[in-house]
C-alpha cells in the first residue's frame, strides 16, 4: 500500500479524526487534526488534536491522564479524514466520564 498525504487544504487546515479502540472496534471519539497535530501524534505515539475552541494543540489525556496510544493511522479514500486505531490508557475517553463520547441516541421521531 502506498503512503498517503493528508489533504489539509480541503478542510481549511483541519481534518476530522475518528478514534477507534484497537481491540474492540468501538468508536471512542471524534476530534480534529491539523498538520502539527498529526506530526506530534506520529512523533510521540500518542494522539494530539487541534482544539477549535481554544485554538491550540493538545494531547488527549494531558489533564485527565486518559491518553490514547496509537496502534495505526489510516486515511479515507479522499485523504481528507483520518482513522486512528488506539489503545485507551485510562478509564474513559469522554470528558463526561463515559468510556466513549458516543452514547446519546437519537430516536426515530427526532430524525
Amino acid at each position: 500500500m502506498k503512503k498517503q498525504t493528508i489533504n489539509f487544504k480541503k478542510g481549511y487546515g483541519l481534518v476530522p479524526t475518528i478514534i477507534q479502540e484497537d481491540k474492540t472496534g468501538l468508536i471512542l471519539m471524534l476530534g480534529y487534526m491539523n498538520q502539527l497535530a498529526l506530526e506530534k501524534t506520529q512523533e510521540t505515539g500518542f494522539v494530539y488534536f487541534w482544539s477549535r475552541s481554544r485554538q491550540k494543540l493538545w494531547m488527549k489525556g494531558e489533564e485527565s491522564g486518559n491518553k490514547l496510544k496509537v496502534k495505526s493511522i489510516i486515511t479515507d479514500c479522499d485523504c481528507d479524514a483520518i482513522l486512528i486505531k488506539a489503545e485507551l490508557m485510562g478509564s474513559a475517553v469522554c470528558h463526561t466520564g463515559s468510556y466513549s463520547c458516543f452514547f446519546n441516541e437519537i430516536s426515530q421521531g427526532d430524525l
